[in-house]
């Protein structure tokens, strides 16, 4: 299911019945670094449970990266097909905590490449809400950055 505009009232009733992942991607071109984190967040929330992922808004992406060749809408479509993904929602800024805020997950998937002081942050406000973060390792094989470059050398 997709949800360009979402409510927090939406994952209210979620999160009485079931525990609830977050995990935010660019998904311009799709990997397996991606892949392993969105089946670990499906797997850490049980069957029960909801994984929600966060597609980046193009703007949010120029934020640190360049622009993405796919166009929010088809990178959400992708999103959505992916099967441990349950719900897919916009995210306006590159730090998931606007969303995090909003949804209030039991869990926050991290990458360990994001920088140190945005994981503390993250881990602060997770802790607020009576959650936590989970970081799982850079895939650094698996980048999107040096799959675009490489294509664009061949």
């Amino acid at each position: 299911m997709v949800s360009e505009n979402f409510h927090v009232e939406e994952f209210k009733g979620l999160q009485e019945r079931a525990m609830i992942s977050y995990s935010y991607y660019v998904l311009d071109i799709v990997h397996t670094g991606h892949l392993l984190l969105m089946k670990n967040a499906k797997a850490i929330v049980g069957k029960s449970g909801k994984s929600i992922v966060g597609i980046l808004t193009d703007d949010a992406i120029m934020e640190k990266k360049k622009k993405p060749i796919l166009s929010l809408k088809d990178r959400m479509a992708v999103a959505e097909a992916i099967e441990c993904v349950d719900l897919v929602v916009v995210q306006e800024t590159y730090s998931p905590l606007p969303n995090v805020k909003r949804i209030k997950p039991d869990i926050l998937m991290e990458s360990s490449s994001h920088s140190e002081k945005d994981i503390q942050e993250a881990r602060e406000v997770m802790k607020s809400i009576g959650g936590r973060v989970i970081v799982i390792p850079y895939y650094p094989l698996q980048s999107s950055t040096k799959i675009k470059k490489k294509i664009r050398n061949k």
